[in-house]
């Protein structure tokens, strides 16, 4: 019998119910279905159990020390505001010890903060991922759905748990049981890390038409210098006229009202993830002008640029903190 790979899973009480549940799952089938798919697994604490912060985590409060793995992975779905002195050197010396790192959503950032990613690819949630570049220029963030960066393991969130565990399974015992594992989970089909995290347009806009289509992608990728109308028209070759109808059939709206709340709603992200000026925001999102850009902002949310920042973080503090490093 082969020896276990030993995995540790390290939980923030962000973590949720479904995405543990996900990974523990994966590793049992493998173990079921496969006899040299031998996971040793340890839940551990990050961070002490406070009644009345959501569910009960499974497993047991980090002890202080994290020997004794082979791959240790983080599991937060919000990014952690604090983090131990202790724990943080525990990370630092099992990266020197040779264990392999992993972080699923939000466990991206304690690893980000400690320099554990430091010219590492890592694949970061589209929500989080103008924030984190800022914050961590030295690591190398992408939007895959995972990323196996040599000894670096990272994976964005939600169903991608599945996708990068599937990986490591092929990796340690042949596609084979990968696949076995991912028909007894019912998974559609082995996903590859470097896939885009969005969903495919015609999804998300509940159409298939391909002039609709073409006309939302390069509304999407022209952001900073928008194209008119009539550019856009001249580019999926239908007239201006038939672009406003398609536009008015399947999304009730314009192309110029459509565009311009791509731009806002790009900026108003911008706004709560980056620490950039209100007029670089702006400007970033095709508005000429600082008065421009807080003027169709405060038609469009009701709210100046300025006070839709001041509130936002008012009432979330912790996502505007730092994790708390200690340093040296």
């Amino acid at each position: 019998m082969t020896t276990p790979q030993r995995i540790t899973f390290l939980l923030w009480p962000s973590v949720r119910p479904m995405t543990l549940a996900l990974a523990e799952e994966v590793l049992r089938v493998a173990r079921r279905v496969h006899a040299d798919a031998h996971y040793e697994l340890q839940l551990l604490h990050a961070e002490p159990f406070a009644e009345g912060t959501g569910w009960r985590l499974p497993g047991v409060p980090w002890s202080g020390t994290l020997e004794h793995t082979d791959r240790l992975f983080l599991f937060a779905d919000e990014p952690p505001v604090n983090m131990p002195p202790a724990l943080q050197s525990a990370l630092k010396q099992a990266a020197r010890s040779g264990c392999v790192l992993g972080a699923f959503a939000a466990g991206v950032f304690p690893l980000a903060q400690l320099g554990l990613l430091d010219g590492y690819r890592a694949a970061v949630h589209w929500r989080w991922l103008d924030e984190f570049a800022e914050r961590y220029p030295k690591a190398i963030a992408t939007n895959h759905l995972f990323d196996w960066d040599r000894d670096r393991l990272t994976a964005c969130g939600g169903m991608t748990v599945v996708d990068l565990l599937l990986a490591v399974l092929s990796r340690d015992h042949g596609a084979e049981l990968a696949g076995a594992v991912s028909e007894e989970l019912v998974v559609e089909r082995i996903r590859e890390g470097g896939e885009r995290q969005r969903i495919p347009l015609q999804n998300r806009l509940g159409s298939s038409h391909p002039k609709l289509t073409q006309a939302v992608l390069l509304m999407e990728a022209n952001i900073e210098e928008p194209l008119t109308t009539d550019e856009i028209s001249q580019h999926v070759c239908v007239s201006r006229r038939q672009l406003e109808r398609i536009f008015k059939q399947y999304l009730n709206r314009v192309p110029s009202q459509y565009y311009l709340e791509l731009r806002l709603n790009r900026a108003r992200q911008m706004l709560m993830q980056t620490s950039k000026s209100i007029i670089q925001i702006g400007l970033s999102c095709g508005f000429s002008s600082g008065p421009h850009f807080s003027s169709a902002y405060r038609n469009f949310f009701g709210v100046t640029p300025r006070d839709d920042r001041n509130q936002r973080r008012g009432q979330h503090p912790a996502d505007a903190q730092p994790l708390m490093v200690e340093r040296g």
